[in-house]
């Protein structure tokens, strides 16, 4: 990351600190913009859905799909 300002948002007061203020098991980021930091939930939320579904993938694995008259 670059030396340029971090951005963390805090998870107890939900508001974005410019550098780190709180103690970090409060904090999410660093990140280099005051918007990332913004959107972080939404972030977390879509890379939890993405990994979900690739889990879900990831247990299909191998498994010969189902026949229409149940026999494999």
């Amino acid at each position: 990351m670059s030396e340029g300002a971090q951005f963390y948002y805090n998870l107890s007061t939900g508001s974005v600190e410019e550098g780190r203020q709180s103690p970090g098991s409060e904090l999410m980021g660093p990140y280099p913009t005051r918007r990332e930091a913004e959107q972080a939930l939404q972030t977390a939320a879509a890379r939890n859905e993405k990994w979900e579904e690739a889990d879900e993938d990831w247990e299909d694995y191998g498994t010969p799909p189902a026949t229409p008259d149940g026999a494999r």
